[in-house]
């Protein structure tokens, strides 16, 4: 793989910050849209994940942090060397915004201004647990690694569900769409791990199916009729042949997902799992609901101060 330099991006919102729920509660048109499992920043998980970065993956170029305006996290240096921070009004289109869906952002990534040609998408509650390089994300020949997990997604039939959430309406009319363009197949779920995007076979991606991903950019929130393109895009390498699928056992024992959930007994479980096998990607997801267990929350800050107790050039 030619040597080349590669970007970070991190998409971040935080629902505490003055004025945005008011703004979230304008907009909203059902309960599903105040989902605080997206919103929530109790954790500080970017700060540490960018500790993570800094210690772990030290070859990245520039950090691009993407957030509503005028969001920027209270710790983060602003004028930190090699650090951007992009507001959604830099790089979406005016009658998209305000935007609540990551859906519609995530789609729009590549149009970021200054970002390199392949770039890591990394969202704000994923961590790295050991040393990674550029091979960890990319083949020899250029093929982007795609890491599934056990577990197949929604039948494209449940793409107009009324009772599904977004998410997996989603996902139905993703295996519908492709399954349109490269036949019927059934396909696993994808990691929650960092995903190497290069911006061509991107744009080769959208441009395939243009009229749903403006769909998806003109809906503020997720809603059924849209279609995620951190799912989408993995799939689309594959089936075009710019990706390599890689082998259950590699993903399982270099990528790690842990819930955080309510559940005590489950967290320490999780998180220790974690401290002991050290794998190279971590995402400590928000399964918390409308009330996180503080005693949850705590020992998850032990573990995240405990393992990141460095601090990054980006913080103050």
């Amino acid at each position: 793989m030619t040597p080349e330099p590669i970007d970070v991006v991190y998409t971040w919102v935080d629902d505490q910050f003055p004025g945005y729920r008011e703004l979230l509660a304008r907009y909203q048109a059902t309960p599903h849209d105040r989902n605080p499992n997206r919103t929530r920043d109790n954790l500080d998980l970017l700060k540490y994940s960018l500790r993570s970065l800094h210690r772990f993956a030290p070859w990245a170029r520039r950090v691009h942090l993407v957030t509503c305006r005028p969001q920027v996290p209270a710790w983060l240096d602003p004028a930190a060397p090699g650090l951007s921070i992009v507001h959604h009004d830099d790089f979406m289109e005016p009658a998209m915004l305000p935007t609540f869906n990551s859906f519609a952002i995530v789609s729009c990534l590549a149009d970021l201004p200054g970002l390199s040609r392949r770039f890591l998408y990394v969202e704000d509650d994923m961590l790295f647990g050991n040393a990674v390089t550029p091979a960890d994300f990319a083949e020899a020949d250029g093929r982007i690694r795609v890491f599934e997990r056990l577990g197949r997604t929604r039948a494209p039939e449940d793409r107009d569900s009324d009772t599904l959430s977004p998410w997996n309406t989603g996902l139905a009319l993703a295996n519908h769409l492709l399954n349109q363009a490269f036949g019927a197949k059934v396909r696993r779920t994808v990691n929650h791990v960092p995903l190497l995007i290069d911006r061509d076979i991107w744009a080769e991606m959208v441009g395939r199916w243009p009229s749903v991903f403006a769909a998806t950019r003109m809906s503020r929130f997720r809603a059924k009729g849209n279609i995620p393109p951190e799912y989408v895009y993995p799939h689309y390498l594959l089936h075009t042949g710019q990706g390599r699928r890689m082998p259950l056992a590699e993903t399982y024992r270099d990528t790690a997902y842990h819930g955080l959930e309510n559940f005590l007994p489950w967290a320490w479980i999780g998180l220790n799992m974690m401290r002991l096998l050290r794998p190279k990607t971590i995402a400590l997801n928000d399964n918390f609901g409308d009330l996180p267990n503080p005693r949850v929350v705590a020992m998850t800050r032990r573990f995240l101060n405990a393992q990141y107790p460095v601090k990054s050039p980006y913080e103050l």
